[in-house]
């Protein structure tokens, strides 16, 4: 397991609930209070980290994880985030098909980090079907993140998802007006002076 996901959960319990808090969370799972996050770590402590928050917090861990989606692109010490993703196209659309490529463009980033494929498939309409092996946990990231970046796209998104026993996540993306409000100001490439 990479250090960047506990990295990841340590900067979400602390940027939206204080550092008291997260000094208990981690005491409670009885990890560090600081995670080096390229560093290696143990594969179970981000679900006792996990674990431990939802108990602290009195949340569903399907609610937490959602959250955590939605705080990678949107809080602002998380810029770097969203600016990596919106790289992925000019629109919400053009986002989507570029998930099937995030896998390999991370291990071009951190080549020891392992991400579970994504396929993305067009039903028509408006309507597209995301899979991938990636667990209920990361399943449950993923919801948060696609509607966050729905909102910074300014598309209107319904999700409905199943996840297997097996950790199959397979997400139905229905998008009834994909510009439906004016997303959050982004530019691919600044101006050159002139």
């Amino acid at each position: 397991m990479h250090g960047l996901f506990n990295r990841a959960l340590e900067c979400f319990l602390r940027d939206t609930y204080g550092a008291p808090l997260w000094r208990r969370v981690a005491r409670e799972a009885g990890c560090p209070e600081t995670f080096e996050a390229l560093a290696p770590s143990d594969p179970e402590t981000p679900r006792r980290i996990v674990d431990a928050a939802a108990a602290v917090l009195a949340k569903p861990r399907a609610v937490l994880l959602e959250d955590l989606g939605t705080y990678l692109p949107t809080h602002p010490r998380q810029a770097r985030i969203r600016r990596l993703l919106r790289f992925g196209g000019v629109d919400f659309v053009d986002f989507l098909h570029s998930l099937e490529d995030l896998p390999g463009r991370a291990r071009l980033a951190l080549p020891d980090l392992a991400l579970p494929a994504i396929d993305l498939r067009a039903e028509g309409g408006g309507r597209y079907s995301l899979s991938s092996d990636c667990g209920a946990d990361v399943g449950y990231v993923m919801i948060g993140l696609l509607r966050a970046m729905a909102d910074d796209y300014g598309a209107l998104v319904v999700l409905e998802h199943e996840i297997s026993p097996m950790g199959r996540m397979t997400l139905a993306i229905d998008l009834p007006a994909p510009r439906f409000a004016a997303g959050r100001r982004f530019e691919l490439a600044r101006q050159a002076a002139g």
